[in-house]
């Protein structure tokens, strides 16, 4: 009984090691997967599109 509580709590402190170094890793890696996404998709457009409802909208705001 003895030798199975100290697995259960030498487990508990090492899933708790792992889990305070995994998540800052796990942020950072988020952190840099995102960045060149937003970085496509600004390249890519050019501010508006010229389509009837931007033309519609820009009608229809003139004084």
């Amino acid at each position: 009984m003895g030798k199975s509580a100290e697995t259960e709590k030498t487990s508990r402190r090492d899933f708790l090691k792992l889990a305070t170094t995994a998540a800052p890793a796990a942020a950072a890696a988020t952190a840099l997967g995102a960045a060149p996404a937003e970085a496509d998709t600004a390249a890519k457009g050019s501010g508006l599109q010229d389509t009837a409802h931007t033309r519609a909208y820009y009608d229809s705001a003139r004084f």
